[in-house]
């Protein structure tokens, strides 16, 4: 039984259909339930994501020359590798589009997608023309995407729902840079102008709220979640090594670091536990801080670096199906949230893929209570970094404490799965955005 159109809504999403990218899974995620909800949807997205063919999916290149080169590489690579061909062809095009890159550089410094934006309105103007839309969606990520949101919307009269993703001002800072200031001056227009305005988190929508009062009762918060990943839960199956999982991309501000110290700690303590343990890390290239303090301590042989896992033509799995499942085989997901500002206003997309896995999990928490809060209310541990009473001694320590009950547990009675559903759903999360649509002057019925 085909489902009986009731709303058209334009989505507009640089990262749309990316493997691996969170700002892609947020909105693709959707699509099932939106569909089943009647609304038509068509998207407007980069180039460098696979095509829908399910659905009105256009794939645009940006205006700007910066924006051209830094898609041709991704499309490139896709196709060629980073051989001879792939080399050869960045180098022709290099060359063509740096006269426009550096006068783009002198009166546009800001993140290489800003002109895609452009390339965006005008196929949404055209689209609006032939058939309107009930709803303007733009959802980021790149900024772009808000950037001709607001500027469709004046346009056409069309409301316009934003989806914030990560904070677009760093807390506790004043703009400095013409890139902070572009997005600041993002985030103000989504506070004026959109219709329904959707931050990840109760700090971020608190801190836009103070820095835009008039934003109101317009902002709202959604916890996107992600649906059952599995229709039956793969089996954990113990090894003889008790395996901590590390899944996602590392760096200076989200490193290893805090999980070293502690094995550090209990090589001393509990030699026989460092012995025991394996530390699996998959996303791509340890960070320079990982690697210093892995280098420095005793338990660099406890590191295994699997790198960063991409699709399998021989069995189909995409990069993201092939990590769910390594996700189950792990005794502990260990969760990294990050040490900079920005982490007090968001929560890492991995951490409701682990809500869905029934392991234990171990996660470092920065400055966001929220987070916190809400792991332990799912039954798991969460250890607070970056409070003015504690160091990094004290997150070590305690960390260290957790391991050594996670491990003793293993050893004895076996880490079994938790039994728990994660109640941090898509289908959640579109129910709430339907509900707060309903309300707006949209005239098609």
């Amino acid at each position: 039984m085909t489902t009986k159109v009731t709303q058209r809504w334009l989505v507009i999403s640089h990262a749309f259909n990316m493997d691996g990218r969170a700002a892609s899974h947020t909105i693709t995620d959707k699509l099932p339930h939106l569909a089943r909800a009647g609304v038509e949807v068509v998207v407007l997205s980069g180039v460098s994501g696979e095509h829908d063919a399910l659905l009105a999916h256009y794939q645009l290149w940006p205006a700007g020359p910066a924006g051209i080169r830094f898609e041709l590489r991704h499309v490139l690579r896709k196709r060629w590798g980073s051989g001879l061909r792939y080399r050869a062809a960045m180098l022709l095009a290099s060359l063509f589009l740096v006269p426009g890159m550096l006068i783009e550089k002198l009166l546009r410094p800001v993140e290489s997608s800003w002109s895609w934006w452009l390339s965006a309105y005008l196929k949404g103007r055209s689209l609006a023309r032939d058939k309107p839309f009930d709803l303007i969606y733009s959802t980021g990520g790149a900024f772009a995407a808000h950037m001709a949101g607001r500027a469709l919307k004046r346009a056409t009269g069309t409301p316009w729902l934003a989806e914030v993703h990560d904070p677009m001002v760093v807390p506790g800072t004043t703009p400095t840079t013409r890139r902070q200031k572009m997005q600041a001056k993002v985030e103000r227009q989504i506070c004026t102008d959109a219709d329904i305005a959707i931050w990840f988190t109760d700090q971020a929508l608190a801190s836009a709220k103070e820095r835009h009062p008039q934003m109101a009762q317009r902002g709202k918060v959604m916890l996107p979640g992600i649906d059952r990943p599995f229709e039956a839960l793969p089996p954990y199956q113990p090894g003889p090594k008790f395996v901590l999982g590390h899944f996602g991309s590392l760096s200076p501000t989200r490193h290893l670091g805090p999980i070293i110290a502690a094995l550090d700690l209990l090589a001393v303590r509990r030699p026989e536990l460092v012995a025991a343990t394996e530390l699996h890390v998959y996303g791509g290239a340890l960070d320079v801080i990982s690697s210093g303090a892995l280098a420095a301590s005793r338990v660099g042989h406890c590191l295994r670096d699997f790198g960063r896992v991409e699709a399998d033509p021989a069995t189909g799995l995409s990069g993201r199906e092939q990590i769910l499942h390594r996700m189950r085989g792990v005794d502990v997901l260990l969760l990294l949230h990050g040490e900079d500002a920005m982490c007090s206003e968001y929560f890492p997309s991995k951490m409701y893929e682990y809500l869905w896995m029934q392991r234990p999990i171990l996660a470092v928490v920065h400055r966001n209570p929220q987070m916190a809060e809400l792991l332990r209310g799912q039954g798991h541990a969460a250890v607070r970094s970056g409070d003015d009473a504690r160091n990094s001694a004290d997150v070590s320590g305690e960390l260290a404490d957790a391991l050594e009950q996670l491990f003793e547990r293993w050893q004895s009675t076996g880490l079994v799965d938790s039994g728990r559903v994660s109640p941090y759903t898509t289908e959640a999360a579109v129910t709430q955005l339907l509900g707060w649509v309903a309300h707006l002057p949209i005239s098609r019925a």
